[in-house]
């Protein structure tokens, strides 16, 4: 074999490489791939047979059932126009409730109902974690909910005042320091 003809055998089988990975790549990531669907969607049949795929909406208040001695839970996921039932076993996560957001991920049964393997709650942007809110209100007397309240305020001048917030009076920086005991 001449050089040429090595170097182009090692080009074609480089290039074939290559496009087996990405054919194996791509067919991984499509095997991966779950779609979200709301209520609507799912009622009017966008969903594919026995896909497995992630319900989001809004668990309808009063629709949750518990079954007595078992972890299974049944509820009704809303979009406002149309409802899904939702069938899981399993614990809920803690910021789960009616009236709350909800996704969950599982699939459609032929009777339609969802069936979910996993169910996650959707807070609202103000969320604060509890060791949090402790932490602030232990400093400053009482949790700051948003983040706009914490803004320093801005003088005439462009300047930051460090003493004086936009929303209320002047909060004295947190000093880090434990007082000396008395010994006995």
């Amino acid at each position: 074999m001449t050089p040429r003809r090595r170097r182009m055998v090692l080009v074609l089988g480089i290039v074939a490489g290559v496009g087996i990975a990405g054919a194996l790549a791509l067919s991984a990531f499509r095997e991966n791939v779950t779609f979200f669907f709301d209520p609507s969607q799912v009622v009017a049949g966008q969903v594919p047979a026995g896909a497995r795929f992630r319900l989001g909406g809004m668990v309808t208040q009063g629709s949750l059932h518990r079954a007595p001695g078992s972890l299974e839970v049944h509820f009704v996921v809303t979009d406002f126009n149309h409802d899904v039932a939702v069938s899981y076993t399993g614990v809920l996560p803690d910021l789960f409730r009616e009236g709350a957001g909800v996704v969950a991920h599982g699939r459609l049964r032929a009777d339609g109902t969802f069936v979910a393997d996993e169910v996650l709650a959707k807070h609202d942007e103000k969320y604060m974690p509890p060791e949090v809110a402790r932490s602030l209100k232990r400093r400053h007397g009482e949790p700051r909910m948003d983040a706009g309240a914490a803004a320093p305020a801005t003088s005439a001048d462009g300047s930051h005042d460090a003493g004086s917030h936009a929303d209320g009076p002047a909060i004295a920086p947190a000093a880090d320091h434990v007082p000396p005991s008395t010994g006995s």
